[in-house]
């Protein structure tokens, strides 16, 4: 069984009328979660959008995709989540990252993994009702404990690197991998597994991930452009790998793209045509994103299920998100949902 969700990029194209809208096209379409980006610098605040999204569905589960532990206090978010967990009936996720654009835009460094897996703990425990330790004394939010449910917070942690896949498989919920490629998601589960079972977790329990943006068209070349923009987002990671890690310990599948790389301006983050992706091959948008006709969308989600994915977040922020939502729900979906069915059977 695989899940489908979309991810949205609050810019000005994405007018929260729109939000509305694609959210129920989305839950309509067969659409399981709902993402929107948090980068409250660039493009607009995530937790008043979430809230609309939140009122206008009734199955999907929404959540950040990815927030990070320093441009608000833990204990902010978990404020935000909670509430929106009472608002929507207990349907919020966590995505959460060391973070990019958000700290990067203002001059800053992503945080430490010691302060993420701090802070995961925090916001949940707190988004929970638990009293938890958190900046030199005790804190509780009791009104978060529900009322007479079990409050849930799934935790997906996003990360490319060894160290933090290998954190995600000690603490995580679900992990959060972004791009479409089978070779490096089934390299990237390796750490995931070692880190859950060094916990005594089961890496089966986790949750798996892979976002990416697609575009659906029999003409490539077109199909290519209009996804460029994702593994130069991409890169930005990777080169922070790069700086960190003995190559031996990367693949170069991942790393080898960057070389060529010069410059990064994120004031044109996640931006169809922007010059960021000027180096981004041809080779490296196939493996990273899912582009060309439906048949060849067909045949990539099925390598991502064999390899072990749970769950393909659909990036829509390349301009068609209404065709992309009407495609995926009339002629993808149902396909694997008939699969799921049938083998059930």
């Amino acid at each position: 069984m695989l899940d489908f969700a979309m991810t949205l990029k609050l810019d000005t194209t994405m007018h929260p009328d729109r939000v509305v809208a694609v959210t129920r096209q989305a839950e309509a379409a067969g659409f399981t979660h709902g993402w929107v980006f948090d980068s409250h610098v660039l493009w607009l605040e995530p937790y008043p959008i979430l809230t609309m999204m939140a009122l206008n569905s009734e199955r999907m589960r929404l959540g950040t995709c990815v927030t990070n532990p320093a441009v608000r206090d833990p204990s902010v978010t978990a404020s935000s989540l909670a509430t929106l967990n009472l608002i929507s009936g207990g349907r919020m996720d966590l995505g959460i990252g060391r973070g990019d654009s958000s700290r990067r835009v203002l001059g800053k460094k992503p945080t430490t993994l010691a302060q993420m897996e701090q802070s995961i703990n925090t916001i949940k425990g707190l988004a929970t009702g638990k009293l938890v330790d958190h900046d030199g004394g005790q804190v509780q939010m009791p009104w978060a404990a529900g009322n007479g449910a079990t409050p849930q917070l799934p935790i997906w942690v996003a990360g490319y690197g060894p160290k933090v896949l290998t954190m995600a498989g000690r603490v995580a919920d679900g992990v959060i991998l972004q791009f479409a490629d089978p070779h490096l998601i089934k390299w990237c589960l390796g750490a995931v597994h070692k880190g859950a079972i060094e916990a005594g977790r089961n890496p089966d329990d986790i949750q798996v991930m892979a976002a990416a943006p697609v575009w659906v068209a029999d003409d490539l070349n077109r199909c290519r452009e209009q996804v460029r923009w994702f593994p130069a987002l991409v890169s930005n990671h990777v080169v922070d790998l790069v700086n960190r890690y003995d190559q031996s310990e990367l693949p170069p599948e991942l790393t080898t793209y960057v070389r060529t790389r010069e410059s990064y301006d994120y004031r044109h983050h996640a931006q169809v045509g922007s010059q960021n992706a000027q180096f981004v091959t041809d080779e490296v948008v196939d493996r990273f994103c899912i582009v060309g006709p439906v048949a060849e969308h067909k045949r990539r989600l099925q390598e991502l299920i064999d390899v072990g994915v749970t769950q393909f977040n659909i990036y829509l922020m390349s301009g068609d998100e209404e065709q992309t939502l009407d495609i995926y729900g009339s002629e993808i979906i149902p396909a694997f949902t008939q699969k799921a069915v049938s083998r059930g059977q």
